[in-house]
């Protein structure tokens, strides 16, 4: 575990020189993807993510990783990258290789999955805490706690053969200790200093209302529909005045092409109960100042259809005078 000086968590995220400005931890993480068809056949994929931006790829192919920021190596220099790709294509050559020799030993059947994560997170109050967690078929397989391989509950025997398997390696797992306990926090920091720009930005989010039949006789579905906004945390609800509809569902958090996120809030009620209701947004980049729309009241689009209808309106008129004008004075030449 990394303290990192509460004055330098000041410059990455003003507004909090005390570390509240980290409402959650902010992570970067490697994840691997390996599919085993056959015992000939497998195949890596690589990817390193920033939270839910990623910001590394790996060209299976040319065995190399793939920079998808201006910002993505950090602080760290060409060298200090150049050392860290070298170690993950040996990494993740012999992994393939070992799992094949030893699907045999550990009861594997092809096809099968493996997946791990490791990196490290930065904690409000400035701890950065390591973490590497693996999977088999997407069920829990080992973690490492207290700088030691520890099988989950649900790998079985099989979990406790593999990390007796892996202790055996303690040049390995000197290198592992190495990445997660001291390249990785100092690579997140640098990340986060170099992307501070492009991380720190904020983008106001745009709001509309739309409906649908509910699932029952007589009932309509609410629907608050939240787009364009940055970053990520966003609180979106229906209320009456100012109390919450405990019935409020939230969707998932999608992605936005412009790397903005989109996000949709229902709620099913009594067609004859919805007057009154209204979705309720709150994000970073309103300054406090929430975005609210009350159900059956003209809504900001509507806004705009009537302010086009209007412009069309004084249009067709100027176009009638001028029409009459000037047939006036054809006339008068006849």
């Amino acid at each position: 575990m990394l303290h990192l000086p509460l004055a330098l968590l000041a410059g990455l995220f003003p507004g909090g020189g005390n570390g509240d400005a980290l409402q959650e931890p902010i992570s970067f993480h490697l994840i691997q993807i390996a599919s085993f068809a056959n015992s000939s056949w497998a195949q890596n994929q690589g990817s390193g993510w920033l939270d839910d931006l990623q910001i590394h790829g790996w060209d299976s192919q040319a065995g190399t990783a793939v920079f998808l920021k201006p910002w993505s190596k950090g602080n760290f220099t060409d060298d200090e990258v150049a050392e860290l790709v070298d170690i993950f294509r040996l990494y993740l050559f012999g992994f393939i290789k070992e799992v094949q020799e030893r699907a045999h030993d550990f009861q594997l059947e092809y096809p099968f999955n493996i997946q791990g994560i490791a990196g490290c997170e930065l904690h409000s109050g400035g701890a950065i805490v390591s973490f590497l967690r693996g999977a088999l078929g997407g069920v829990d397989f080992l973690s490492i706690k207290n700088r030691s391989c520890a099988p989950s509950p649900e790998s079985g025997a099989r979990g406790q053969k593999f990390c007796a398997l892996v202790s055996q390696y303690k040049g390995i797992c000197d290198i592992v200790e190495k990445l997660l306990l001291e390249s990785c926090p100092k690579f997140l920091l640098g990340v986060l200093e170099a992307g501070k720009e492009d991380l720190q930005r904020q983008v106001k989010p745009e709001a509309w209302l739309s409906s649908s039949p509910g699932p029952g006789h007589g009932h309509v579905r609410l629907a608050c529909h939240v787009s364009g906004f940055y970053p990520k945390p966003v609180w979106v609800t229906w209320a009456m005045g100012e109390q919450e509809q405990q019935g409020t569902q939230r969707g998932d958090t999608l992605p936005n092409a412009d790397g903005t996120w989109y996000l949709r809030a229902t709620l099913d009620v009594e067609a004859g109960k919805a007057a009154g209701l209204a979705c309720r947004v709150k994000h970073s980049s309103l300054g406090g100042r929430d975005i609210v729309l009350y159900w059956g009241h003209p809504s900001y689009t509507g806004s705009i259809i009537l302010a086009v209808l209007l412009s069309s309106s004084v249009f067709l008129l100027c176009l009638a005078l001028w029409f009459f004008r000037h047939r006036r004075s054809y006339q008068d030449i006849l």
